[in-house]
């Protein structure tokens, strides 16, 4: 039994089931992105993706009839699991959607809209009807390619099932999504935000804090905030610059050209682009990476909240948040309340003296962990 996969998927979609309709990506020339670097872009067939919805609806099938054999019915419990694992390892990942519920679809790689409407009007109401207890489908798609569909293309897509756009805004500063080679600019993610905000679809935004580094950190949060404030997405989903391996931007640290921010550096951009920022929609800090998660809340109501978070960390003294910094890249921490455990605390000062000792550049320590995740 084979479906096709695509490597990622955005956090918020850690509970639903991928579908590929697309392998890579279309544009691939982002300075910050690793992620398909060296790899051709191609759009599967209408046949092709067919093939694998019925793989995956034939699977569920499997799945379900494990949950009966042990008399849970077709409610799929952590012991149907384990029975999936050891007797069919390659059904696990749509016993796990099913476990969670089996509501939510992703379609993968980085751009559907690439895809023809029609086209992509097809499997979408073949997913649906498949798997006719599905309640959203999602996938990410460029700017510049949804600005190629009309609204009345975009409605339609909306009305054969899909339901949310995943954009990587990354920034609202022309000068910058030219240096990193984005291939749109502020007007562009505008025009492309409002047309899917009108086709009756949740829009979710994504913006990556330090992506201006040490020279153009104000523009970027000022101009991000100005455009985003105008599109008013539905979501405005908060990442953070990390270096990894493949990254074409890394070359451009090494030599100097583009120098990194650290974390204080970061959060004093967060709370800029915050401070600044206007809007209905909800601001959500979903990804390890972020070393203030609980940023969080609706624009129109929680704002203040979400700049007084990140005034009790900028507040801290110096070691406290260095103490901090290296709890929340061990995964130690999750919320700066979490300091108030003094067992946690006192082991993580201990390593934060003794790096200090032994002259270890805490920011140097630091970036080397947060390279180490996706």
């Amino acid at each position: 039994m084979f479906f096709e996969q695509g490597p990622i998927r955005p956090p918020s979609e850690a509970e639903s089931l991928f579908i590929r309709v697309t392998r890579n990506c279309p544009w691939n020339k982002c300075l910050f992105c690793s992620v398909y670097k060296g790899e051709k872009f191609s759009r599967r067939t209408v046949a092709e993706i067919k093939e694998d919805i019925k793989s995956l609806q034939d699977a569920a099938i499997r799945v379900k009839a494990y949950a009966f054999q042990a008399g849970d019915g077709t409610h799929i419990t952590r012991e149907t699991l384990e029975t999936v694992h050891r007797q069919e390892p390659e059904l696990l990942q749509v016993a796990v959607w099913l476990h969670r519920g089996g509501k939510n679809i992703f379609l993968q790689d980085a751009d559907s809209f690439v895809v023809p409407p029609e086209q992509l009007a097809e499997i979408l109401a073949f997913v649906k009807e498949q798997f006719p207890t599905v309640t959203r489908i999602t996938i990410y798609g460029r700017a510049k390619s949804a600005n190629r569909r009309s609204v009345e293309e975009l409605k339609m897509l909306q009305e054969a099932g899909l339901t949310r756009v995943h954009v990587g805004f990354e920034s609202g500063y022309d000068p910058l999504l030219k240096y990193i080679q984005k291939g749109v600019t502020a007007e562009e993610h505008i025009e492309a935000g409002l047309k899917i905000k009108e086709a009756g679809l949740s829009l979710s935004e994504y913006i990556i804090l330090g992506l201006g580094g040490q020279q153009l950190w104000r523009e970027h949060a000022l101009e991000s905030a100005r455009v985003l404030s105008i599109i008013d997405p539905h979501f405005i989903r908060i990442r953070t610059l990390s270096m990894r391996s493949g990254m074409p931007l890394l070359e451009k640290v090494r030599t100097g050209e583009f120098q990194l921010l650290n974390d204080d550096e970061i959060v004093r951009e967060e709370r800029l682009f915050l401070d600044n920022l206007e809007g209905t929609g909800y601001c959500v800090s979903d990804h390890i990476l972020n070393l203030l998660e609980e940023v969080e809340g609706n624009l129109s109501t929680d704002r203040q909240a979400m700049i007084d978070v990140i005034d009790s960390y900028t507040n801290m003294p110096i070691d406290k948040r260095a103490n901090f910094r290296l709890g929340r890249r061990l995964g130690l921490y999750r919320y700066i309340g979490d300091m108030d455990d003094k067992g946690r605390f006192s082991r993580i000062e201990a390593l934060r003296i003794r790096l200090q000792k032994e002259g270890q550049d805490l920011d140097e320590f630091l970036d080397d962990y947060r390279s180490r995740y996706l």
